[in-house]
């Protein structure tokens, strides 16, 4: 026992850990030697590097129990740039002294077992000396354990509060420990960062880390030695590295690497001398940010006098620009701009007055004050505002951009809630706007990171919301609504709530548009408590009584609140008795395009849509463009972390056809951060009225007081709620609304007033023309900093490494522009008189554009500067002069303008990195290298990293072999020039076109070196140089060009021009000579005989280049052999156009597979499918068993079959290639067809176009192009000729196309010697695939030039990508090698089917569904032949017109309504129903239908327009015809003569009524059947039986009251008019009825209701015909004292019980009424 105590007690003291605390003794001085090196680079060590290095000495020693001074001493400065370790450090003597003077003095801190508590600095020490004293003492924080030696905590540090691990290895024999400790940055709780610029860059913190593209860590290994009197630091080592990679490539990245050394090297005694000056606390070992904020991403600009040096650089920067130099000015310009953030208000306020009158400075002053975003220059522009120093479109240019890029601030704001009560802003409409929206933004910026906002800040905007709510005023509500929403904070949502009437009884008389404002002002509050937001927005979907904008702009908010799953399937069951079908539609089609998506910060939501979606079944799938829809496409790289996605919402309104509210936005996705990119929304509302006829009294006629007493009679009928024309817009960029716009008429009319004191069309053209004809002269500058965006973090060293980017723009142009009009703009003018007028002009337009970014990744302060900086800028640059002169009445255009006589620069991109390394006190004097050297750099088996004792230390920088990587994948080519030295990669290559007859060439210059030879990644792509570029230069030629002309004649002298021009000068345009002269010479001008013959020539060898053809490749735009191309350089007889319309292709050896009516019925099929059967399936077969399996082939194994001509003999076109598989018949018919007939034999031309150079000697050069076109009845035919206008050149270009008959339309192109060389050709033809009407599209081609089939190789190997994106099927099987075939097949109004064939590949799909319905009625297409070809494309067009327009039929009992919805319905006779009437407050019309009682079959009509009143009746088995009470004759028109015209006449068996400007285009009645078509615009504005017109099928019933009757019979008649029983002859009415059945309600007696009444007889009449009914009943207790007496409805009570009843429909009275 006592042995095993005494081994206990030994294990305990063995266990308890010596204190390793480094502990500094008072009276003691420890000296330790400090290096600090900071490097970037590429892992790659044969590219260029920077770095920093800073070496001291430290003294540390005890001055109380807790504090202790630090002195550093003797700091150096070393920098490097270029290739190491050619390049090596090199010392900054200057910037040194001026480190070691603020590091001068000692600095105080706070120690206590190994934490390092607050930090005091004398008081006029820059932070950016305290930083590097906080990166010493960052290295003495040590947190330990004495019962662990492994263990993780969170520690903090220089960096902030991040996961540490600690691992002790303790030396106890030698009284040593060596402690290592790791963290983890990107695993911090409060970690030292700065993000600027950034605010719409939202983050995912769910994301997994692998996702991030910037990650961090860093180590510490301290060595301790300890004895009895505590532990002392003998050396710590720290290396921190952070992998940028920008395109998130895993080999992709940027390194950064810190490494700091402190060893001791011995104590003294005298203490380190206290500090002479008092010191101020500085805070902890936490990082700083301060003075870095104020030198942007740019080269390091020292400010010494920002007052002169802004003077001095704006002079510069206005020089640069008037003279070109775009450039130098952009990057003066955003010196400027951080001139401007360190200037006083003074300073700016004396700049301004110097420059204020000098027009080139001013919007460059202007611009760069927005940008600077400091408070002074806030304030200075709140001024210039206030004291009216800007135009109203100066205000309303800067005012989006100063409140952007505003630092928000307590300061910032203040000015900012200044300029919401400024007069000069209220008056101004588009100012106040702009300022409410930006004051938003500010609130929504400041409040980004903190948890409650203050409510002062919200007060303005609450403030506003109130007051427009108490004025009525329903813009300052929109304003409120959109600025709160901008802001995004919760404190808001109680107001928000207000405006709507699912939270707030009063928001129900607001406008539906202020409902959906206040939905979309919840989307940014949403980012912040999304489960609140998803709460209120599914009570507001949930809620039917709103309108179905509201609710589908609620489901957009709720489903970018990320809904779990439960949420998501609570909202799909929903949809399945969802009464609105437009909503349902909505948010079906948005669950799908969620479910398909592939981003992974939506994959929860993704999957929840996917399961949610099986619930629905395809019933919403199938629903037609009047429905509402969800348009999403999206694409994500898991490769890169980066994605899109473009969404479009499309919300019908129940009273339009169309889309009444299109919002449509882009999301970017990058690594995981997600951005709203861009957003824009349009609404509409009543549209129709703009473009109806207007000031049409509608409520003075008889009928708007008729229908106003029938909705007395029609128990809770309401007329629709007026809607005044409406057109609104907003517009969000960067996920803020920056400007929104409400135009209705009376704007329209304010504008036009405003403009021309007239709201009349006519003068604004002239005033138009007034102000053209006094010419434009004048420069404008537009420059802006497009963006500026800088994330920054702390190294371990005590400076910030900064990943920043700034980007400006500067638009410029130069113009003046002399117009003379004759004869004069007189004062009555008209605008039919721009018809005859001469204009002669004389421009000269100079625009030019340039846009510069700069990214840096590196160290970034007002001192130093080191690291990668990253410069591109775009460039384009144009020179418009020229003179005009326009003949309108001569039909004539002159263009001339000077050629190019040097080499000019249109367009320019270039980039270039650098590696760099700048110092305040040597801003001159730049340490810049590029990424790639230019001569051979040797092996490099050193490290970087390298202490100045020379000490080994293991080496930061990988170093890896490249050989490889260079060798890999490098191809020698013979049209690029590559320089290989060393491994690089030197890229150059220039394409270049000569036009020589215009003496000019147009040439792209490409040039690229680059680092991507070690690495195959867009990182080492950019990093190099690159430069892409379009020049224009002169071509030299025989004579020197003085001038470029280009003429165009149109009409009756377009031919004598070009007899003119090819003339050489002599003037034959006066002359008189017969047309066939003309027609003569035209032909020998463009040589149409050469073309014509070869022609003709070629024909005769088209059978044997048939059969060469069939063998030739089948390779995608395969070039064909040099012996067929001799034989098939000109186009073949035009029966191979129908040849290969009747669906034989190139290439198949028989072709005896046939069908009458459908290929898919055919029993027959090609024998031999060799090319087809490529694809590995079996097609056709002998077998009469297979055959029959093979009964319904896939769609792409039918064939098209053409319509049948019927004009087989008339002329066509010689315009199709050859076909070999063209049969004996399509022979014979290509034998019958006469030869090519040139247009110009018959027919003058119509355009002459001529593009010439005039040469000094007189010679003209150029091109000339003639236009020729025949209008014939049945055809239609258009040819175009080009050529040279030199002699000897036999260049041709021959266009032609026609209209072969109604059936086909077909066309070609060749160009080459005489129009033979390349040709291509193309045929629309219509007919058959299958069973259903079809058109075919087809292209053939047989040579064409090199560039072509290149182009069209690269876009065929994106067609199978685009394919499955887009859900089509395909197939790889070969086809005619030089043909591609797509056949569109309607197999339904809104079905088609489509097959792509190529080459190679065939692209198909079946029923996909068509945006509007196409009827198609192929009996009678093919039954005659229409006089007309536009006939047909005509009828085309009004049939699909026509079925956008409502049809509701009366036929027998069976009743079809607007919506489609077909019923069968047994009216009461002699009781007039109202079928269908207006129900908008207009109340333009009414149509009533009745039964006569004499027959079933038969009805009466009565319809009621303006003052007529017109009844249509049967009567002796002819159609009659009542106008206001008397009798019309039936065969003659009846013809109104009010404002609104309406036409009675006689179609087929009855009557035709047409009154389109009431609403009604057709009405047709014959006694048995009646037809009402109405117009589009009336869409939802109907009521009656035939329905409201709004596409809501499953709200078909509705009764007046709007209550949703139970079956068809209740439907109808609730619509029937009630009438005097003694008047009238219907002696029925509608009574609430009791049930008599008995009913236990909740396990009571209970008496019940119906909610709606039923149709009864009269008093005193009795039923003889009954209909059972289902109504709704209302219950109470039995004992209740509720009745029916003077009940005439119970709609507002519930329904408890759905019960049958029966109504009456008949009645026999016996009651005598008093005469």
């Amino acid at each position: 026992m006592k042995g095993l105590i005494l081994a206990l007690v030994f294990a305990l003291v063995e266990g308890q850990k010596q204190d390793l605390e480094p502990v500094f003794h008072m009276g003691k001085t420890y000296l330790y030697s400090y290096e600090s090196i900071i490097g970037h680079g590429l892992p790659e060590r044969s590219l260029a590097m920077a770095g920093l290095r800073l070496a001291s000495k430290v003294e540390i020693s005890r001055v109380s129990h807790s504090d202790h001074l630090v002195q550093i001493r003797s700091p150096k400065l070393e920098e490097q740039s270029g290739f190491w370790p050619i390049d090596s450090f090199t010392p900054s003597s200057k910037l040194s002294e001026t480190i070691a003077a603020c590091l001068s003095q000692p600095f105080k801190f706070e120690y206590t077992e190994g934490r390092v508590g607050s930090i005091f600095a004398p008081e006029d020490c820059p932070i950016l000396c305290t930083n590097l004293v906080r990166g010493i003492l960052n290295m003495l924080q040590i947190t330990i354990k004495k019962s662990q030696n492994v263990y993780e905590l969170q520690e903090a540090g220089i960096e902030g509060i991040c996961q540490t691990r600690y691992v002790i290895q303790d030396d106890s024999k030698n009284n040593r420990a060596t402690i290592s400790k790791s963290k983890d940055l990107t695993d911090c709780q409060d970690k030292a960062m700065r993000n600027l610029g950034m605010a719409h860059i939202r983050p995912c913190p769910a994301c997994p880390l692998k996702a991030r593209n910037i990650k961090g860590t860093v180590t510490f290994t301290y060595k301790i030695k300890y004895d009895d009197s505590g532990a002392s630091l003998m050396s710590a080592i720290s290396d921190q590295v952070y992998q940028i990679s920008p395109f998130n490539e895993p080999n992709g990245a940027v390194v950064m690497e810190a490494r700091q050394e402190l060893s001791l090297i011995g104590t003294k005694r005298p203490p380190v001398s206290p500090p002479t000056s008092p010191l101020q606390k500085q805070g902890s070992l936490r990082y700083h940010f301060s003075g870095e904020l104020l030198q942007m991403p740019i080269p390091l600009l020292r400010i010494k006098n920002p007052d002169l040096q802004l003077t001095e650089t704006l002079r510069q920067l206005v020089q640069n620009n008037e003279k070109g130099a775009t450039k130098e000015a952009s990057a003066k310009f955003l010196q400027v701009v951080q001139l401007f953030r360190v200037a006083s208000l003074d300073q700016i306020e004396s700049l301004w007055l110097q420059f204020v009158n000098e027009q080139p400075y001013r919007p460059w002053f202007l611009s760069a004050i927005c940008a600077a975003g400091a408070t002074d220059t806030f304030r200075f522009l709140k001024q210039k505002i206030h004291d009216e120093k800007l135009n109203i479109w100066e205000a309303a240019a800067i005012l989006p951009l100063a409140f952007h890029f505003v630092t928000p601030n307590k300061k910032t704001l203040e000015i900012a809630s200044s300029f919401l009560t400024c007069p000069q802003i209220q008056k101004v409409l588009m100012h106040r706007i702009i300022v409410y929206l930006g004051y938003g933004s500010m609130v929504n910026k400041y409040c980004a990171h903190a948890l409650l906002c203050p409510n002062e800040l919200l007060q303005p905007l609450h403030d506003l919301a109130t007051e427009a709510t108490s004025k009525g005023d329903t813009k300052d509500m929109s304003l409120a609504l959109k600025a709160m929403g901008n802001a995004g904070e919760l404190a808001s949502i109680k107001r928000i709530l207000k405006f709507l009437p699912t939270f707030s009884s009063a928001a129900a008389s607001l406008p539906n548009r202020i409902h959906a404002d206040a939905v979309l002002a919840l989307r940014k509050i949403a980012r912040k408590d999304p489960a609140k937001v998803r709460e209120i927005t599914l009570r507001v979907f949930m809620d039917s009584t709103l309108a179905p904008n509201v609710r589908m702009v609620a489901c957009v908010v709720l489903f970018e609140t990320k809904p779990a799953l439960p949420t998501v399937s609570a909202l799909a069951s929903s949809l399945l008795t969802e009464p609105s079908l437009q909503v349902a539609s909505f948010a079906y089609s948005h669950m799908k395009a969620l479910a398909a998506g592939r981003i992974p910060q939506l994959y929860k939501l993704s999957a929840a849509c996917n399961i949610a979606i099986k619930l629905l079944g395809s019933r919403l799938d199938r629903l037609s463009y009047r429905y509402s829809k969800v348009i999403q496409i999206s694409d994500y790289s898991s490769q890169y972390q980066a994605g899109a996605i473009w969404r479009v919402y499309l919300m019908n309104s129940p009273s339009t056809m169309f889309p009444s509210d299109i919002i449509t936005k882009v999301r970017g996705y990058y690594a995981n951060t997600a951005t709203d990119i861009i957003e824009v929304a349009f609404r509409s509302q009543s549209l129709s009225k703009l473009i109806r006829k207007q000031n049409i009294p509608f409520a003075e006629y008889d009928t708007y007081k008729t229908l106003k007493e029938l909705g007395k009679s029609l128990l809770g009928w309401k007329e629709l709620p007026p809607e005044d024309p409406l057109i609104s817009a907003y517009f969000k960029v960067l996920g803020q609304e920056i400007a929104f716009v409400d135009i209705d008429k009376d704007a329209i009319q304010q504008i036009m007033m405003s403009l021309t004191g007239s709201s009349d069309w006519q003068p604004v053209v002239k005033k138009v023309l007034e102000e053209v004809q006094r010419g434009i002269s004048g420069r404008w500058t537009v420059p802006v900093m497009v963006a500026e965006m800088r994330h920054i973090v702390p190294t371990i060293a005590g400076l910030p490494l900064e990943l920043g980017l700034c980007a400006a723009a500067v638009a410029q142009a130069a113009a003046d522009v002399d117009v003379k009009v004759s004869p004069p703009v007189a004062d009555n003018f008209r605008p039919s008189q721009l018809w005859e007028t001469k204009m002669d002009i004389h421009a000269d337009i100079r625009p030019k554009a340039y846009f510069h970014m700069i990214a840096m990744m590196g160290i970034n302060t007002q001192y130093l500067q080191s690291g990668f900086e990253f410069h591109a800028e775009f460039s384009a640059n144009t020179t418009m002069k020229f003179d005009a002169r326009i003949n309108m009445k001569e039909k004539n255009l002159k263009i001339e303008t000077l050629p190019c006589h040097q080499e000019v620069e249109i367009a320019a991109v270039r980039s270039e990195v650098y590696a760099i390394s700048r110092n305040m006190e040597e801003v001159d004097f730049e340490k810049k290298s590029r990424i790639v050297p230019r001569a051979e750099i040797p092996s490099i088996s050193g490290q970087l990293l390298q202490s100045t004792e020379g000490s080994s230390k293991p080496g930061s920088w990988k170093q890896s072999s490249i050989l490889n990587m260079i060798s890999k994948g490098y191809q020698q080519d013979s049209e690029e020039i590559h320089h290989n030295s060393a491994g690089r990669r030197f890229y150059t290559r220039r394409f270049c076109k000569k036009f020589e007859s215009l003496g000019c060439s147009t040439c792209l210059s490409l040039k690229s070196q680059n680092s991507a030879f070690l690495r195959n990644t867009y990182l080492h792509k950019l990093f190099g140089e690159f430069e892409a570029k379009i020049i224009i230069k002169p071509v030299h030629t025989d004579a020197d060009i003085d001038i470029i002309q280009l003429e165009v004649q149109a009409g009756s002298k377009a031919a004598s021009k070009i007899i003119e021009v090819s003339s050489s000068g002599s003037k034959e345009e006066g002359e008189t000579s017969p047309y066939e002269d003309i027609r003569a010479k035209l032909k020998k001008i463009l040589g149409i005989d050469n073309v014509f013959t070869a022609s003709n020539k070629t024909r005769r060898r088209t059978k044997r280049i048939n059969r060469e053809y069939e063998t030739a490749g089948t390779g995608l735009w395969a070039e064909p052999s040099t012996s067929l191309l001799s034989s098939s350089s000109s186009s073949s007889a035009a029966s191979s156009a129908a040849s290969s319309a009747d669906g034989k292709k190139h290439g198949s050896k028989s072709s005896s597979r046939s069908s009458s009516g459908s290929s898919a019925s055919s029993k027959a099929c090609s024998s031999s499918s060799s090319q087809e059967d490529h694809s590995g399936d079996r097609h056709c077969s002998g077998d009469s068993e297979y055959s029959n399996q093979q009964a319904n082939p896939p769609v792409y194994q039918l064939l098209f079959k053409p319509a049948d001509d019927q004009d087989t003999g008339a002329e066509i076109l010689n315009i199709s290639i050859s076909s070999s598989s063209s049969s004996a018949v399509d022979e014979n018919v290509s034998r019958a067809i006469s030869q090519p007939k040139f247009l110009g034999d018959s027919k003058p031309p119509i355009l002459a176009a001529v593009l010439r150079a005039i040469h000094r000697n007189k010679q003209q050069t150029g091109l000339q192009l003639v236009l020729y076109t025949d209008t014939q009845p049945k055809r239609w035919r258009i040819q175009m000729f080009g050529s040279s206008i030199t002699g000897p050149s036999r260049w041709k270009l021959c266009a032609d196309a026609s209209v072969i008959n109604y059936r086909k339309v077909s066309g070609s192109l060749k160009w080459g010697k005489d129009c033979q060389d390349y040709q291509i050709a193309t045929q629309i033809a219509t007919g058959k695939f299958a069973v259903y009407p079809a058109m075919q599209m087809k292209l053939e081609w047989l040579k064409v030039p090199s560039i072509i089939r290149t182009t069209a190789s690269w876009i065929y190997s994106f067609l199978p990508g685009a394919a499955y994106v887009l859900g089509f099927s395909q197939r790889q099987q070969r086809g005619p090698s030089h043909q591609a075939t797509l056949v569109m097949a309607l197999t339904s109004p809104r079905t088609c089917d489509v097959v792509f064939k190529m080459p190679e590949l065939t692209i198909y799909d079946t029923a996909i569904s068509l945006p509007l319905p196409v009827p198609s009625h192929p009996a009678t297409m093919s039954a005659t032949l229409p006089s007309s070809d536009w006939k047909v494309f005509s009828q085309v067009t009004l049939s699909v017109l026509e079925s956008l327009k409502g049809h509701c039929t009366v036929f027998q009992n069976k009743i079809t309504t607007f919506n489609g919805v077909e019923f069968n319905y047994s009216m009461p006779a002699n009781c007039y129903h109202v079928l269908v009437q207006d129900c908008s407050p207009e109340l333009k019309f009414l149509v009533m239908v009745k039964r006569l009682e004499e027959s079933a079959d038969l009805t009466a009509i009565n319809v009621r327009l303006a003052s007529h009143e017109v009844d249509m009746y049967v009567s002796n088995g002819l159609v009659q015809l009542k106008i206001n009470g008397v009798q019309a004759p039936r065969d003659l028109s009846y013809t109104s003569n009010s404002a609104a015209s309406m036409l009675i006449s006689s179609e087929k068996k009855g009557l035709t009524l047409k009154a389109p400007d009431y609403g009604i285009d057709k009405l047709y009645y014959d006694g048995h059947r009646l037809e009402v078509q109405v117009a589009f615009w009336m869409a939802g504005k109907t009521c009656g039986i035939c329905g409201k017109y709004d596409a809501e099928t499953e709200r078909e019933y509705q009764t007046p009251s709007g209550y949703l009757a139970k079956d068809a019979a209740s439907f109808g008649h609730s619509w029937i008019i009630s009438e005097d029983p003694c008047a009238g002859a219907c002696k029925l009415q509608r009574k609430l009825v009791k049930s008599e059945k008995p009913i236990s309600f909740e396990k009571t007696a209970a008496k019940c209701f119906s909610v709606e009444p039923v149709l009864r007889c009269v008093k005193g009449c009795s039923a003889t015909q009954t209909v059972p009914v289902s109504v709704g009943f209302h219950c109470v207790p039995a004992d209740s004292a509720l009745s029916l007496d003077g009940q005439p409805r119970l709609d507002q009570k519930s329904e408890d019980a759905v019960s049958s009843v029966s109504a009456h429909t008949a009645c026999s009275c016996q009651r005598q009424c008093p005469a």
